[in-house]
């Protein structure tokens, strides 16, 4: 196994479904499909996309949920050098056509049996039957009006799939995944001691570069089975947990919230989930309190990582044999080269808070028809502008300190939302806050905190107000406090920050 190296992302499937085609590879509701089945149905439905007329450089969009439909096509395209877009059902119908109209598929599928999202969204674009032998009835499709204009050899064969960012505004932008960069990743995140015996927790959407590379590709990498679930439903993490006895659990922060919200509810306890040998977290910066609430209940440390959209799977991810006991997002994987810069991109030493520049395989190949935005994210040298801030510790850990975008300028002083937030969250009866920036009248910027809090639970505002005097500098204090039912999060389970700015209008 460790001399193999995959070329292409189908390579993966292929390799395993030729090696141990009897072991099993997807749980989906009760049933087991095996490597050897699974590969069966990619190449079934590989000659099903080309009686389609779909060929190398054409793209095939997929609204839907998890199901094995969604992997079948995502490596079915990939032996025809077509490029798979997969597309969150949860979408709005406006987000979907906007996605369409620029990736200009050959086909639209729509996972109408495990998704009744996307059922309505293929009835609303009057989607048919595929007639696919290994696809479920349920499964719809639409077929270009015309042919769409293919992609050239060479990039057509490069790009592994399309992922279209959860930008609020304006035009989509569909990344271009690069094959070299999902198949080393990979390889490099199935070291963590994974193999066939384990079964990992499926829920993060296929739409989402940490559904495809950490969860999807990783496990099959290795050889292991994945348990997928069309939508996360912390009730269901504990059933899995016992029946098929997940091992690796894996999810955005938010997802982990979710958990231990219901964890009194079921009654868990820890030491209860024996099989259960790997938590990691990533998507987005990991809270202490967060961090410190899942350690105790699972008995074991929850690893963390760093990654993007735009770079095929994690950057930066905590040591299985030496877990940390802070928040960073670990070490720098190999092939990943990174640097800490000021604004004109000069590099700043250890220690200090800068734009976090990167290049190695995984990096994009640019976005979609978008030169303008692909000039703006890749820089010379194959530097990637990942928008991010943060810095290396002394023995070169990563901390992340938030988007640039959400950094707030208070009086001439930097507030990074994340440091707020993570005072907020340690606070009794929060769930979760998110912090963003208000400008006010005189060109300044104020800090607003909204805050969900635990069921049941009600915020002592005076306090907080006295808590938040001790806790923190007085440019970083929130300037009002609102409560929310739910924070907003997109379908990948990353926090939303656009809607709660728009309530500030």
């Amino acid at each position: 196994m460790s001399s193999f190296r995959p070329e292409y992302i189908h390579d993966i499937p292929r390799y395993w479904a030729a090696q141990t085609p009897d072991a099993p590879c997807l749980h989906e509701n009760g049933a087991v499909i095996s490597y050897g089945e699974l590969w069966r149905r990619i190449e079934a439905a590989r000659d099903w996309l080309a009686a389609q007329g779909v060929g190398e450089g054409d793209r095939v969009m997929v609204v839907g949920e998890n199901c094995n439909e969604m992997v079948v096509t995502l490596f079915a395209s990939s032996l025809l050098h077509a490029w798979p877009i997969q597309v969150n059902a949860r979408l709005s119908a406006r987000e979907i056509d906007n996605i369409r109209d620029h990736a200009q598929p050959a086909l639209v599928l729509f996972t109408g049996h495990v998704s009744d999202v996307a059922a309505a969204h293929g009835e609303r674009l009057g989607a048919q039957a595929t007639g696919c032998p290994v696809f479920d009835a349920g499964m719809r499709v639409v077929r270009a009006a015309t042919p769409p204009q293919r992609e050239p050899a060479g990039l057509a064969r490069s790009v592994a799939t399309l992922i279209y960012t959860s930008g609020t505004t304006g035009a989509p932008k569909g990344v271009m995944v690069p094959h070299a960069g999902l198949t080393q990743f990979a390889r490099i995140s199935a070291t963590r001691d994974m193999g066939p015996a384990d079964v990992a927790y499926g829920a993060l959407p296929m739409s989402h570069i940490f559904g495809i590379a950490t969860v999807l590709m990783a496990t099959l990498y290795a050889g292991a089975s994945l348990f997928l679930r069309p939508r996360f439903d912390a009730n269901e993490v504990f059933e899995s947990l016992a029946s098929p006895g997940v091992t690796i659990l894996q999810g955005v922060p938010t997802m982990f919230t979710r958990i231990m919200a219901v964890a009194p509810t079921v009654g868990a306890k820890p030491g209860a989930y024996p099989r259960l040998r790997y938590l990691y977290t990533g998507g987005a910066p990991l809270d202490p309190t967060l961090k410190r609430e899942v350690e105790t209940l699972f008995g074991q440390a929850l690893h963390h990582g760093y990654g993007i959209t735009e770079y095929a799977g994690s950057l930066f991810i905590t040591r299985m044999e030496a877990p940390r006991a802070d928040c960073s997002a670990g070490y720098i994987v190999e092939g990943v080269e990174i640097e800490i810069t000021d604004a004109e991109g000069k590099p700043l030493p250890a220690g200090e808070r800068g734009q976090i520049r990167v290049r190695g395989p995984g990096v994009m190949l640019g976005y979609y028809h978008n030169p303008e935005q692909t000039a703006e994210a890749l820089l010379p040298g194959g530097w990637l502008n990942t928008g991010d801030l943060g810095y290396l510790d002394a023995d070169g850990a990563l901390f992340i300190s938030g988007r640039s975008k959400d950094l707030i300028i208070r009086s001439g002083f930097n507030v990074y939302p994340i440091e707020v937030e993570s005072v907020i969250n340690a606070f009794p009866g929060v769930r979760q806050s998110a912090v963003v920036g208000r400008t006010t009248a005189d060109g300044n910027e104020e800090v607003v905190a909204f805050i969900e809090m635990q069921d049941g639970a009600e915020l002592d505002r005076k306090a907080l107000d006295t808590y938040l005097r001790e806790s923190l500098a007085p440019y970083k204090r929130p300037a009002e406090v609102r409560t929310v039912e739910v924070i907003p999060t997109t379908a990948s389970g990353k926090l939303l920050k656009q809607p709660l700015r728009a309530l500030l209008d």
